[in-house]
């Protein structure tokens, strides 16, 4: 079932990971998960998260910088410094 729920991690949006993950979080934080049940949903959590890591990361890689000309107009992209 672990490699079930990995594979359904892999495929889901930012938007649908991320709201899951707030879930778990509220869960957890107001303490009335069973153990099991706790451990389980964090370990779900931990996956939500590098899944919403790795796809910042492809977006940032497609991030471009607006060049301009000296008048202020729009001439081109280069690929955006993130150092």
């Amino acid at each position: 079932m672990a490699d079930t729920t990995h594979a359904d991690v892999k495929k889901m949006s930012f938007e649908k990971a991320i709201e899951e993950l707030e879930t778990i979080v509220k869960r957890l934080e107001d303490g009335k998960v069973p153990l099991e049940e706790s451990v389980a949903i964090y370990e779900r959590g931990e996956s939500l998260k590098r899944r919403c890591e790795e796809l910042l990361r492809q977006a940032e890689a497609r991030v471009d910088k607006i060049t301009t000309d000296a008048s202020g107009r729009a001439v081109g992209t280069e690929p955006l410094d993130v150092q």
